[in-house]
Formats: C-alpha cells, sequence, structure tokens
C-alpha cells in the first residue's frame, strides 16, 4: 500500500525539528514522526473521525 503524502518535502523540513524524535524511552515506541504529523493534518482538514481516517495512513 503506498503512503499517501500530505505535506511537502520543504513542509516537512519546516516543522520536522519542532517534532520529538525517538529517544528509546520505556513504554511504547514512537512511530515515524511524519506519519503521525500526516494523519493528524489529514484528519483536521477532513473534519472526520479518526475510525474514518483512510487505512493508507495505517493503524
Amino acid at each position: 500500500m503506498t503512503r499517501f503524502q500530505v505535506l511537502s518535502d520543504e513542509q516537512w523540513d519546516a516543522i520536522a525539528e519542532l517534532l520529538p524524535a525517538r529517544t528509546g524511552r520505556r513504554g511504547r515506541p514512537f512511530a515515524d514522526a511524519r506519519s503521525i504529523a500526516e494523519d493528524i493534518i489529514y484528519r483536521y482538514r477532513c473534519g472526520i473521525a479518526w475510525r474514518d481516517v483512510p487505512q493508507v495512513f495505517g493503524p
């Protein structure tokens, strides 16, 4: 399944350093920051419930 890209590379470069990185801490492993940010942006742009976000964004 191909990943849907919401942010351009230039947009991602502008915000990437503001987001947390993997730290090796205990607990649930932190996923890819870009995919999480794009999921959140898509959800709020469309105004849909989390359960209705397309599968292309992953679980």
